[in-house]
């Protein structure tokens, strides 16, 4: 019976982290570029243990019996189906059709500096002409450079990246992909970072200027979602009541003379 505490109180704990999820996905589901999050769990199907300096036992697991021991957290995963265009009509906004990355001169609160790769195209010339983003970072072109512009002459953007001033490319949008999504973690709510083993290839999408990529949140299927983890969560709640009543009786009650 103490048991089923354990297993109700795994429940809940994933039902929670499944909430913290959905929560996050609703909060960034204005974000340009954000691509929403999911969460998996597994189960612990047997329990096995090893024979202390037993060397018949060495190089194999004995099992010691079948329990339900509840649900374990997994991994968390994201989702990078390509969201909707917003039209804005500034220039400087651009919108990636298709897989790939702008790449971004990052520089954290230490003032140490850092490729980072995002899916967020809003981006604006600042006093000395180079392109940025709303937290200051630089748009880096196809050789790694920061993009610096004229900003009393008209420009205007191909969808192979290419930007143009008095009809000459100037430079290029610098767009990175990579081999395997796997091993690119989030960093911040809207960047992201390649982990050891990520291996990099030439993008292949298009690039839309005046155009925006609004989040692949779906608002409805998360808020779908979110009753569901309710429900789950209260689920367990009253799981965990009901054998907190059946141990008080079986404390207090039974075997009274």
């Amino acid at each position: 019976m103490v048991k089923g505490l354990y297993t109700a109180y795994t429940g809940m704990v994933n039902q929670q982290n499944r909430m913290d999820v959905l929560t996050n996905n609703l909060a960034n589901s204005a974000t340009t570029g954000y691509k929403k999050e999911g969460s998996t769990s597994q189960s612990f199907d047997s329990v096995l243990a090893y024979k202390i300096k037993d060397t018949t036992y060495a190089a194999r697991a004995q099992k010691i019996g079948t329990m339900n021991l509840g649900v374990k957290i997994g991994e968390n995963y994201t989702n990078y189906e390509q969201g909707s265009f917003r039209s804005t009509g500034n220039m400087y906004d651009l919108a990636l059709s298709g897989p790939g990355f702008f790449a971004l001169e990052f520089t954290n609160k230490a003032g140490a500096t850092s490729t980072k790769y995002t899916r967020d195209g809003s981006f604006t010339l600042n006093t000395q002409g180079y392109l940025v983003n709303k937290d200051g970072n630089f748009l880096l072109n196809s050789e790694g450079r920061r993009i610096q512009l004229n900003p009393m002459t008209d420009a205007s953007v191909d969808e192979m990246g290419r930007i143009y001033q008095n009809g000459n490319v100037v430079t290029r949008v610098g767009l990175t992909d990579f081999a395997d999504y796997n091993y690119l973690e989030h960093y911040g709510e809207n960047y992201y970072e390649p982990v050891e083993g990520a291996t990099t290839k030439a993008a292949t999408a298009m690039v839309n200027s005046g155009y925006l990529e609004m989040s692949n949140v779906q608002v409805v299927n998360e808020m779908v979602e979110l009753i569901s983890v309710t429900r789950a969560y209260e689920s367990n709640q009253k799981v965990v009541q009901t054998i907190d009543s059946s141990l008080e009786i079986a404390a207090n009650q039974l075997g009274k003379l």
